[in-house]
């Protein structure tokens, strides 16, 4: 093989590396993307999770602070129908 840079071997291969380079970077502009959107998902998945945990963590003192309402109002009732 010769080393001459104009031969249609050397040429064919000059083309087929540029292509070559032209599809690695936009794969590569694909993956980056794609890795970009991941992310951005992540953070809204933990931030979905966090507000979840916050609504979850606040639903438990309601219904506490209703059952203690209840038995008062219960006790109460008991309370006036026994002092007549």
């Amino acid at each position: 093989m010769t080393n001459d840079p104009t031969s249609p071997v050397a040429l064919e291969l000059e083309r087929l590396r540029g292509t070559m380079e032209a599809g690695f970077a936009r794969v590569d502009g694909s993956l980056a993307l794609l890795v970009q959107r991941s992310d951005q998902t992540d953070k809204q998945l933990a931030d979905h999770e966090a507000r979840l945990d916050a609504l979850e963590r606040n639903r438990w003192p309601l219904a506490g602070i209703g059952a203690v309402t209840a038995v008062a109002g219960v006790a109460v009732s008991v309370f006036q129908l026994t002092a007549r």
